[in-house]
């Protein structure tokens, strides 16, 4: 009885059994080239798609409201004004807080995928780092100190209170020996929020202007946002958007654990320094300007996720545009759903969020991060 293997089988494997290992090897790695040129190829085709999907939600943004106004017109006011009834709803209302809506969006969506990341937690979102709280703390102080009632006027004391609190996390996760471990950032984080909420809370209950001014920004709010606050923030978002798409080889790395992580080279401390860099850029400018927006940063990398798997060089641009579009879209429903007057777009985000979450965990297991 022969041992060699039957040809039949051997054609049917798509292998000569004759051919010298090398060859085989060789198409075999042909084979995996092949499939992973097939899966960029993909990925980069859905992000041209997420593109389009954003650039119909910025314009429908601009369109839809309490007086509906057609693309045609929308087209026209933004690149030929005119200095009609037109111009000014689209260049003094409606493209302020369209653009605005896409950078915060996008800034959430990338600071909730680097503090799932880097943390290897699936249920971590930015306000993890205490950033949310800080902020809130810091508009507290700017209203009842200072009496500023404008975001305009209070977005840097926000954007500060989200610095500073992110700062004292890393230190307070930082001491001892181990150093700045994920589970001691989430511990000194979860503490940090605990007290700032406590301050908030006892100011806005102790003073009726607090209460008055804060009440809508602390909800997530994109009414009322003029460029001359993008303005402000617009540096900040871009640099950290830029470091969190840089830092996507890096997270890949530190992936496979620390101790092989480190075998292959990767700077592991610094690596957690520039992830907490770029989440205090993008979550603070964010929260400063839009106030705290729950739920984006924590579903939108899970959906992300499900289309491209853990990679980050992939994960990290998909949850910025699949953000951008969630919070775009979302103010579009809070304009038209009331019958009257308008929902804010944390409702929105909450409304939606909370029960796709729920969904995610009872339906599958979450992805592997």
């Amino acid at each position: 009885m022969s041992l060699e293997r039957p040809s039949a089988v051997a054609g049917a494997e798509g292998e000569d059994p004759a051919a010298p290992d090398s060859v085989v090897a060789a198409h075999a790695l042909d084979r995996r080239t092949r499939a992973a040129a097939r899966t960029h190829l993909l990925r980069a085709g859905g992000l041209l798609v997420l593109l389009a999907a954003l650039l119909f939600c910025a314009m429908l943004s601009v369109a839809v409201g309490a007086k509906d106004i057609p693309l045609p017109v929308v087209w026209d006011a933004v690149w030929n004004p005119d200095g009609g009834y037109d111009t000014s709803v689209v260049w003094e209302l409606r493209l302020p807080r369209t653009v605005l809506g896409v950078f915060v969006g996008a800034a959430l969506g990338l600071a909730g995928a680097l503090m799932q990341g880097l943390t290897r937690n699936p249920i971590a979102e930015p306000g993890i780092l205490g950033v949310n709280s800080g902020a809130a703390a810091a508009v507290v102080v700017a209203i009842f100190v200072f009496g500023l009632t404008s975001p305009t006027a209070y977005v840097w004391f926000g954007f500060a209170g989200a610095a500073v609190a992110a700062v004292l996390v890393y230190a307070l996760g930082s001491r001892g020996r181990a150093g700045a471990t994920p589970v001691r950032l989430a511990l000194a984080g979860t503490a940090l929020a605990a007290v700032l909420q406590g301050f908030v809370y006892g100011i806005t209950v102790l003073n009726e202007f607090v209460f008055d001014q804060i009440r809508f920004w602390q909800v997530g709010s994109l009414v009322g946002r003029d460029l001359e606050l993008f303005a402000r923030i617009w540096p900040f978002l871009a640099v950290g958007i830029v470091l969190a798409l840089a830092l996507g080889p890096a997270l890949n790395t530190i992936a496979l654990g620390e101790d092989l992580a480190a075998a292959l080279g990767a700077h592991i401390n610094r690596t957690r320094a520039l992830v907490a860099l770029a989440i205090v850029l993008l979550c603070g400018g964010a929260t400063a300007a839009a106030g705290p927006i729950w739920f984006v940063g924590l579903i939108v990398p899970h959906v992300a996720r499900s289309m491209t798997g853990p990679d980050q060089r992939w994960l990290l641009p998909y949850s910025a545009l699949l953000a951008a579009i969630l919070l775009t879209g979302a103010d579009i429903v809070g304009r038209v759903l009331p019958a009257t007057g308008e929902l804010e777009v944390g409702i929105i985000t909450a409304l939606v969020g909370a029960p796709v979450f729920i969904m995610l965990v009872r339906r599958r297991r979450m992805a592997q991060l």
